[in-house]
């Protein structure tokens, strides 16, 4: 064995100097985005371009049957282009641009051409996805075998989102297309999970851009997983998602373990092909953070798949996201994109346990400010795997539960935009119209859902349930004495997060003494606000929760925070770090008051 690795190292070093002299390497290439200045010449048809399922949903929302981004690229620009280029890699209608590798001469080349409006170079370095998977927990020895409590987990994973008030309106996702994004389906085609699903011919399409081919069942097993929270069941049939009776295109947009640019590019493709074929609803557990990006640019509106996306929202496409999963990565934290932008329904993950935030879920603001993640949903799900069931953290699985949930209000409401579809699904949710950047609006509620489709009228409005208290250097809340149940001597901050680059010093709130853990009646309160109070249902399994923030007169946040009520004395705000214009919100059992600062 030594012997024979010295001859071939010795064999290559003697024929090294020969391969030299007489080989030239080729030039390096590098890709690049070629944007064209316009579509001269480029006829167009929808009506044979479109899938009647496309044409249809753009006529329920009253959208034009194309515009001049579903034109093709004029045929001579690319040929031009790929003349100028070593290869092209892809054609992209919605921004009248190629991407081609090409050598500096080549470069140069390209810059000069009459039809090319600006040429940028795409990098070479390698992405890291913002929503991989965390590592799967198995559910047992035989994966097909169920324990309670994760037979449990997974009625659990729907139920928190009002299944069950779906379910009884006969809402399954009916007549919806939903587009999956993902790293490969591997092995989906064969899963017990999904015997319903493939039996009745729902899933119509599907696409490996990274391959080039049809075939989209190998590959990772994440598209697998994140499937069975939107279609799949136990064997007893319970549904791990909530839009079983949809239809679906499957799409392999990203390679396994590493990602590069081009991965953009094939999200980029997938979301055209999924606007062709008539998708309703694009489920995207994929995005993209560090080695690409900085923070600072989560605006929405510089990476290629957050525009992409938001163009999708004005094509009438409902665009759901992972919020990502690094929020405990003290490098990053916030949400990754295409979640950043601002037409992107961008979802966090929950701990089961706690209805709490997971740790792992990024958090936001976006970097101009704007509310991320919308909404959230169960983290930790019970999904399909290979060979059975496992036990999956990830938002990866938060967000196709939300895009079931989707599907469903959808197919109730049939005639809606897609962003009035959007803003329902916020104004559904636990917390609304409190939000913070671990919860956002909290979790979707079908029965708020349903009850705004029908036009009823909401339940008749609860007794307030705290007290704001202006004394002269604190803003003091209070657990109102009808609503308290007991008193004891301390607060436990369970979540709490001061939101960078918006104070130098968080202003701390300091947990209250023992000296005032006492009762305080209700003629103790002057200055009570009650203005403004809405009545939400509890969202469980956090109703006993105490929420608050401090916003600003934009509503950005400066200061959050979630306390586990243990007396009726709950905050304490120091007045110093209130300004004029800023509005203090508590949430607390399903109810939402504010007050103004003036």
């Amino acid at each position: 064995m030594i012997r024979r690795f010295q001859f071939v190292v010795c064999g290559l070093l003697l024929s090294l100097p020969g391969w030299a002299a007489g080989t030239q390497l080729p030039p390096p290439t590098h890709r690049y985005w070629v944007e064209l200045r316009d579509k001269a010449g480029a006829a167009f048809n929808p009506a044979t371009y479109f899938h009647p399922a496309a044409q249809a949903r753009r006529q329920r929302q009253h959208l034009p049957a194309f515009d001049l981004t579903d034109a093709p690229v004029n045929a001579a620009y690319v040929a031009q282009v790929q003349a100028h280029s070593d290869t092209v890699l892809l054609v992209s209608r919605w921004f009248n641009a190629v991407a081609c590798q090409a050598t500096a001469a080549q470069l140069t080349a390209l810059s000069k051409l009459p039809m090319v409006r600006r040429v940028t170079e795409l990098p070479d370095r390698p992405l890291l996805p913002a929503a991989q998977p965390l590592p799967s927990k198995a559910v047992g020895k035989d994966k097909m075998t169920i324990s309670a409590a994760d037979r449990q987990l997974a009625r659990q994973q729907t139920r928190t989102l009002g299944g069950e008030a779906f379910q009884r309106a006969a809402l399954d996702g009916k007549g919806l297309r939903i587009a999956i994004f993902d790293v490969g389906f591997n092995g989906a085609d064969q899963h017990p999970a999904f015997r319903e699903l493939f039996a009745q011919k729902r899933v119509v399409a599907s696409y490996d851009f990274v391959r080039h081919v049809p075939d989209v069942f190998h590959g990772g097993t994440h598209g697998l997983e994140v499937l069975s929270c939107l279609a799949g069941r136990l064997p007893d049939g319970t549904l791990l998602g909530l839009a079983p009776g949809a239809e679906y295109l499957l799409a392999r947009t990203e390679r396994m373990h590493r990602e590069v640019y081009a991965e953009e590019l094939d999200w980029l493709a997938a979301v055209e092909w999924a606007d062709r074929n008539g998708a309703d609803i694009i489920n995207s557990s994929l995005g993209y953070t560090s080695r690409r990006y900085f923070p600072e640019e989560m605006n929405g509106r510089t990476s290629l798949v957050a525009r992409a996306a938001e163009l999708a929202a004005r094509k009438g496409i409902l665009v759901v996201n992972a919020a990502g999963n690094d929020g405990d990565n003290e490098d990053w934290r916030t949400v990754g994109t295409p979640a950043d932008a601002d037409s992107v329904l961008a979802v966090g993950g929950i701990n089961p346990e706690t209805g709490l935030h997971l740790d792992f879920s990024a958090y936001g603001p976006s970097a101009d400010r704007r509310l991320k993640p919308n909404v959230a949903a169960f983290g930790t799900v019970l999904a399909a795997s290979p060979g059975g069931y496992s036990r999956i953290d990830g938002t990866s699985f938060a967000s196709p539960l939300v895009a079931g949930f989707a599907a469903c209000a959808w197919q109730q409401q049939r005639n809606l935009t897609a962003m009035a579809l959007f803003q329902q699904i916020q104004e559904s949710a636990s917390l609304y119209p409190y939000y913070d950047y671990a919860h956002g609006y909290g979790i979707p509620q079908a029965e708020v859902l349903l009850r705004h489709a029908r036009q009823a009228a909401p339940p008749a409005q609860e007794v307030a349930t705290v007290s704001f208290v202006a004394q002269d250097s604190v803003l003091a809340v209070f657990i109102r004495p009808e609503i308290a149940r007991q008193v004891l001597t301390r607060q436990l901050p369970l979540y709490a997060d001061s939101v960078g680059g918006t104070d130098e010093v968080p202003n701390r709130v300091a947990p209250l003494g023992k000296e005032e853990a006492r009762p305080t009646p209700a003629s103790e309160a002057p200055g009570e606000a009650s203005a403004g109070a809405a009545v939400r249902p509890p969202a469980l399994p956090a109703a006993g929760y105490f929420y608050w923030h401090v916003a600003d007169a934009n509503g950005v946040l400066r200061r959050y925070e979630v306390l586990e009520v243990s007396q009726r004395a709950i905050l304490r705000i120091p007045r110093r770090t209130l300004q004029p214009g800023d509005v203090v919100r508590v949430f607390y059992q399903g109810i939402t008051h504010s007050y103004p600062i003036q």
